[in-house]
């Protein structure tokens, strides 16, 4: 195996390429000029090249040292990054988590997400927000939170958008509606119809609308609802069609209280996922929940096949 350069080396390295000179390098680390000396020739010696050219008393790195330098700096910024993890296990006794997350996936998704979450960081300090994609975005770019949970396909430029599971919406009505006794409804027979739909400033009822519009058909909705269970207990006592996603009403349907039907409409599919700035690298604690989402995510879809 090739031998490596130890930290006191990398660390020398970077002092004296900031400071450009060994006394100041030692004083800036706290050690003795020839420590620092002593650990750039045995890098050098190591590598086999001239990593520190000297002109009178100023000193420079080379090219070799340079390109060395580069690397090093990526690696000290990796280090003091998992010692900053590790400062927040020991402060808050498992790290932290500040996230935003919809209304829906608050409700469907996160109990048993948070649950899971739970058992493996039990004194994790957790911050959570609730709102929609838009509004959690602002929040984000506030820093008021790290990492958002929602709708992707608008997000900005300064966003990175990590996908965790894809829905498909269908229409959901009364067993008692004309529609229960249909296999699937005519596109015809949709535009006639008017639509129980989640809040008008949400990102799905834009999904939704888009989706209508592109398809050649109206979206004509009876009532907006902030909230997913008051549109299926609207639409279980017969004042219109819901639409939502599948594992939303599940237990609805189960039980025969909802009756499920394909939407005839192309790009109904949403897309879940986690945004966060672009750039930013996910915690040991962040890396974890995201896990669990993608896993119960998984049980989710696979309970509605």
């Amino acid at each position: 195996m090739t031998e490596l350069p130890d930290l006191r080396q990398v660390r020398s390295l970077v002092a004296v390429a900031e400071t450009e000179s060994f006394t100041k390098a030692a004083e800036a680390l706290g050690v003795t000029q020839s420590a620092v000396s002593h650990s750039i020739r045995a890098l050098e010696t190591m590598l086999d090249c001239q990593l520190v050219e000297r002109a009178g008393k100023r000193v420079a790195l080379s090219q070799n040292g340079t390109i060395l330098l580069r690397r090093f700096k990526g690696a000290i910024g990796e280090l003091e990054k998992a010692n900053e993890e590790l400062g927040l296990l020991k402060r808050w006794g498992q790290g932290r988590l500040r996230v935003g997350a919809t209304h829906t996936l608050c409700t469907y998704l996160l109990p048993e997400v948070m649950q899971e979450f739970r058992g493996l960081y039990p004194r994790c300090e957790i911050h959570m927000e609730t709102g929609d994609t838009s509004e959690l975005l602002d929040a984000l770019d506030g820093s008021e939170i790290d990492l958002v949970l929602g709708m992707g396909g608008r997000e900005p430029g300064w966003a990175r958008f990590d996908p965790i599971f894809k829905d498909e919406l269908v229409f959901v009505v009364s067993p008692e509606h004309h529609w229960a006794k249909e296999d699937e409804v005519a596109l015809e027979e949709v535009g006639k119809e008017s639509f129980l739909v989640y809040a008008k400033a949400s990102e799905t009822y834009r999904f939704l609308k888009k989706s209508f519009e592109d398809a050649g058909v109206k979206l004509r909705p009876s009532l907006s609802l902030g909230d997913m269970g008051a549109i299926k207990e609207m639409a279980k006592v017969g004042v219109g069609v819901g639409i939502v996603a599948p594992w939303v009403a599940r237990e609805e349907i189960e039980k025969g209280e909802l009756v499920a039907l394909p939407m005839r409409i192309e790009n109904r599919k949403r897309e879940w996922g986690m945004l966060c700035h672009e750039g930013r690298q996910l915690t040991m604690v962040e890396e974890d929940f995201l896990r669990i989402c993608r896993k119960v995510a998984e049980g989710l879809a696979e309970g509605m096949d």
